[in-house]
């Protein structure tokens, strides 16, 4: 490990309602049903009284992992997820039947987060959203694989540096990145389709379990896991 790593507060939320969550329900909708419970809190839904965006790396995130909805707070977002009160509150996540929240499993952690020597190996558990209108352009043009993996690198170097910058961090040598493998996904996003990736790849830097990389990572895209070897 490295010495300039930062140490990250962590709080991970699982949320137990009266009913099976249907899977079919995206991060994004358990996003917007907490947001509105929640609008006097900029960090639940990223958006200024006005209606603004609020630019920068979320530090609230909304997930859907192990078939359970969880919120992820970092630093001050980890005190405003560990104070939500959402108990005995029905969420509507744009289903049929409202969600009675019965319990709020809370778990609060410290995780380092920066450059390492060696390399960690990471797989994405969402659709990573890794291209913009001119990215995708420039990706559909480039004929071979190799080419496409040296730009998705380039890619997600920029989605670390970039979330380093939201997290207060300055990333302090190169990051190296391999896409170990690679798959395109169909997803969408607003309603408009998108193109994601599913996959795994290997960095010298530690970026803790859950946490969401790219585009919309508010909404559940980009999350990550380590792949631990034993």
């Amino acid at each position: 490990m490295s010495d300039e790593l930062l140490s990250i507060k962590i709080c991970m939320m699982r949320l137990i309602f009266d009913q099976t969550l249907d899977k079919r329900i995206p991060a994004k909708n358990l996003r917007g049903a907490i947001a509105a419970e929640n609008k006097e809190v900029v960090s639940f839904h990223h958006h200024t009284k006005t209606g603004s965006l609020v630019y920068g790396y979320p530090l609230i995130q909304y997930k859907m992992i192990e078939k359970q909805a969880c919120l992820i707070g970092l630093d001050q977002g980890a005190i405003e997820v560990e104070t939500i009160d959402l108990l005995g509150k029905p969420l509507n996540f744009g289903v049929e039947n409202d969600y009675l929240v019965l319990e709020q499993r809370v778990n609060y952690y410290v995780s380092d987060f920066g450059l390492i020597q060696g390399k960690a190996r990471y797989e994405f558990l969402s659709p990573w959203l890794a291209l913009n209108e001119r990215n995708y352009e420039k990706y559909q043009k480039l004929g071979s694989w190799a080419k496409r993996k040296a730009l998705l690198e380039k890619i997600l170097i920029g989605n670390i540096i970039s979330m380093s910058k939201g997290l207060g961090y300055t990333v302090p040598s190169p990051i190296e990145v391999n896409i170990l493998k690679l798959k395109e996904v169909n997803t969408s996003l607003k309603g408009n389709p998108m193109l994601g990736f599913l996959g795994e790849f290997e960095v010298n830097f530690e970026i803790p379990d859950y946490l969401g990389i790219g585009k919309s990572v508010s909404r559940g895209f980009g999350t990550v896991k380590k792949i631990r070897l034993d």
